[in-house]
């Protein structure tokens, strides 16, 4: 689990660069538009959460506790809730919510899962 939580903050942390550029050019195609969308802003928040949630990942991957997972849990279900309710223009938005999703929810499920196993031997 060590291993994938460094694998996986590394990849969120290049992955919200990524994030962060997309809002951008979406930002600055909405107000060339006049358009009242929020994406390109929504996105900028995914991407700020996504560095976050990397370095909690990478900073508590060698704690048997849940407490990083927990915080990396929360970050990315409101990480979540901004990408799907704001993916109107920034299509892509909608993608990078689902991926929060499964990531926060996938590394607090994992780790429970250990722990409890742990606990019952």
């Amino acid at each position: 689990m060590k291993t994938t939580k460094l694998v996986v903050g590394i990849l969120q942390i290049v992955l919200s660069l990524f994030i962060l550029l997309q809002s951008c050019a979406v930002g600055v195609g909405n107000t060339i538009d006049k358009s009242k969308d929020v994406g390109g802003s929504a996105g900028f928040v995914v991407a700020i959460l996504f560095i976050a949630s990397g370095i909690i990942y990478i900073a508590t991957r060698k704690s048997e506790k849940l407490g990083g997972d927990i915080a990396g849990l929360v970050l990315m279900i409101i990480s979540w809730l901004f990408a799907i309710s704001n993916a109107h223009v920034y299509s892509d938005l909608q993608i990078w919510g689902w991926v929060s999703f499964i990531i926060g929810v996938g590394f607090f499920v994992w780790h429970f899962i250990v722990l409890r196993k742990q606990t019952t031997k």
